[in-house]
């Protein structure tokens, strides 16, 4: 069965206690709803539907599957219901809050609490060339607050990327959609068709899926930093193994953000992935603190002087 476009389910359709509104996004893997709860409170609900392997047309509710495809879409629809078990279990205010998960429709449900504000992509397309390194620093760290957070309970998010970073209203990160995520630290069993975003994804994810680990998710936060100054994704990895041709953000933003942003992106998009941050710690590490230790090593006298200067022309701007 080739790919195709699912019917979503209409507005007004009432799931379990869910009344469905409105359809969010349509993606290969899934679809995702705004609806409300029993107490007219918003939530957003995904639905596992892999348009590679099921088929639901207008007006349907259950999906149609093939009998070749049944084995794969029952492992998948596994998979997708052990992440909302493993994603349940996470709270922490940088990583989407899953409130329910629950078999319906022949399929499986998530759901989700429904956040105000925009994509860090929606905010990267209205700012392009503008986007100031205060804010990717400030808006990265964060964020790896909450990817620590996926580690540490043995799971890897595999689809880091400016669309899957939201901004709250009030400028907050939260790291959504775990459709990658199927991928556990743990995992033994045989993928499905993997999910990844050329651009975002690590070499190792097109060619040696043993190799994964925390670093893979390292690529894709240096590919999304990247993209803050570009404007767009980078070369895709599996290009840049056989011809690399990305340049690299040292020479291409030389003197318009601090070499040590720049060396910090560049690190993490090396394609060797021993040759990256080897965990979140390490390179929020270097986000925050370096540039602390190089004021340290600042002598008194200049340091004041520097100050000074930063005072005078902050006054005047």
């Amino acid at each position: 069965m080739s790919s195709q476009v699912n019917s979503p389910l209409p507005p007004g359709f009432q799931l379990e206690q869910y009344r469905i509104e409105q359809q969010l996004s349509l993606g290969g893997f899934s679809i995702v709803y705004l609806a409300t709860d029993e107490e007219g409170k918003p939530v957003a609900i995904k639905e596992y539907l892999p348009n590679s392997l099921a088929l639901r047309k207008v007006g349907e509710v259950e999906p149609q599957i093939e009998e070749e495809h049944q084995a794969a879409f029952r492992y998948g629809m596994k998979c997708f219901f052990e992440e909302g078990r493993s994603l349940a279990k996470l709270q922490h205010p940088n990583v989407v809050r899953v409130l329910n998960f629950f078999r319906a429709n022949g399929t499986v449900y998530m759901v989700m609490q429904f956040e105000r504000g925009r994509t860090l992509q929606d905010f990267i397309q209205r700012n392009k060339g503008h986007i100031k390194e205060r804010f990717i620093r400030g808006v990265f760290t964060r964020m790896l607050n909450g990817l620590r957070e996926v580690h540490a309970h043995k799971l890897l998010h595999l689809d880091i990327k400016p669309s899957n970073i939201y901004l709250r209203n009030d400028g907050t990160p939260v790291l959504l959609d775990f459709g990658a995520a199927r991928q556990t630290l743990a995992q033994d069993q045989p993928m499905l068709k993997p999910m990844y975003t050329p651009g975002f994804a690590p070499p190792e994810q097109f060619h040696d899926r043993e190799q994964l680990g925390p670093w893979s998710d390292i690529y894709s936060t240096g590919a999304a930093m990247y993209a803050c100054l570009a404007g767009a994704a980078p070369q895709r990895s599996d290009e840049r193994m056989k011809k690399d041709q990305m340049e690299p953000a040292v020479k291409r933003w030389a003197g318009q953000y601090s070499r040590h942003l720049l060396e910090t992106i560049d690190w993490c998009l090396a394609l060797d992935h021993l040759k990256r941050p080897q965990s979140v710690y390490a390179l929020q590490k270097e986000l925050l603190s370096r540039q602390r230790l190089s004021v340290q090593s600042i002598p008194a006298s200049l340091l004041g002087r520097a100050l000074y200067r930063m005072k005078a022309l902050i006054g005047r701007s």
